[in-house]
């Protein structure tokens, strides 16, 4: 949002229009990228309070929509807030909205977002991803904490660069490892429960992929899915009931569930997980990223983007630099198991 009056005009008429028919907001997303009408308002606003004193310059507008409040997407909220403010130093105001793990909420969050004209959109997870391509085909979008943005957008054979306006960032620890480790820690077990959430498309990817890994190495696997979040518990001891061992991937319901899978398996089942924030809360073992760095990763594309230093459509999406194998030091003393060589505990 540029500081000329013209923009602050226009800004002004399209917020009047949002206010009339903001279901009617939006351009046309990626294939698989569509959203339902927003029904709520955001659940939280948060505008940036922490950028140093205005060096002069462009003033650019930055909206921030975060899927739900856990660790691993506040860690890449916060990497891309300190980006931006350490590239372009007084020259960012971020308008931070969080759905509160509710689809039509991101879309509501998007459409104000397209209404206001912002600058740029930083999508944190892919439902926010998806609402704010369903929004504008227009405003530069960066996702981040994303697994796998084909998967997310329906793209077939896809290639790295969703083009277009929309680049960003991947959280994708390599899978194939993932299932390596439960071979490297239970070698004996014979069943392999896959828990996840089936709203979040790339979750299904991740368990798929695990799962036909896990069977190539001889286990018997068992999806478990939950649609409603209230329901993780229930679906959960289900799956701790006929399993050896329980999966669960890089995903937001669980993540914000963390607490009720604990709750289930301390002591009775080990759980190896996507990422650090789940595993802390409820698992044996993970592959690490740092969703710190994805999110600074993020602000420095939206720096170029901002500056007209890069072209969003020729971006490639950007994976973590390096994977860290760490473990749970109390959940593995309540299960009584030795950490292999090579893991790092989690502090």
């Amino acid at each position: 949002m540029k500081s000329k009056a013209m923009s602050r005009l226009l800004a002004g008429t399209l917020s009047a229009l949002m206010l009339l028919g903001l279901a009617a907001c939006g351009g046309t997303p990626p294939s698989g990228g569509e959203n339902n009408p927003p029904s709520q308002a955001p659940t939280t606003q948060e505008p940036a309070g922490s950028t140093p004193t205005p060096a002069g310059g462009e003033q650019y507008v930055v909206g921030i929509s975060q899927y739900v409040t856990h660790d691993a997407l506040d860690a890449a909220t916060q990497g891309f807030k300190d980006a931006l403010n350490e590239l372009l130093p007084g020259q960012v105001t971020f308008d931070y909205q969080n759905a509160a793990e509710d689809i039509t909420t991101c879309a509501t969050i998007a459409n104000a977002f397209a209404a206001k004209g912002v600058d740029l959109i930083m999508a944190n997870a892919t439902p926010s991803l998806q609402a704010a391509a369903a929004a504008t085909a227009d405003i530069p979008i960066l996702g981040t904490s994303v697994t796998e943005y084909g998967v997310a957008f329906n793209i077939e054979n896809f290639s790295g660069t969703v083009g277009g306006n929309i680049s960003g960032t991947s959280d994708l620890a390599p899978l194939e490892q993932q299932a390596e480790m439960i071979k490297e820690w239970y070698p004996d077990a014979k069943t392999v429960g896959l828990l996840y959430c089936s709203n979040e498309a790339n979750s299904q990817y991740q368990v798929d992929t695990v799962q036909g890994y896990l069977e190539g190495m001889g286990y018997t696997c068992t999806q478990y899915p939950f649609a409603d979040p209230n329901d993780i518990s229930a679906v959960c001891q289900t799956a701790a009931d006929n399993s050896d061992v329980l999966y669960v991937p890089t995903d937001n319901s669980a993540a914000a569930k963390a607490p009720n899978i604990n709750n289930i398996c301390q002591g009775n089942i080990p759980v190896f997980c996507g990422e650090e924030g789940i595993c802390a809360g409820c698992g044996v073992a993970t592959l690490s990223i740092s969703y710190y760095d994805i999110g600074y990763k993020t602000g420095e594309m939206a720096a170029q983007i901002l500056t007209g230093q890069a072209d969003i459509s020729t971006m490639p999406i950007e994976y973590a630099p390096e994977f860290v194998k760490k473990y749970n030091p109390s959940l593995c003393e309540a299960l009584g198991v030795t950490p292999p060589d090579g893991y790092v505990a989690i502090e």
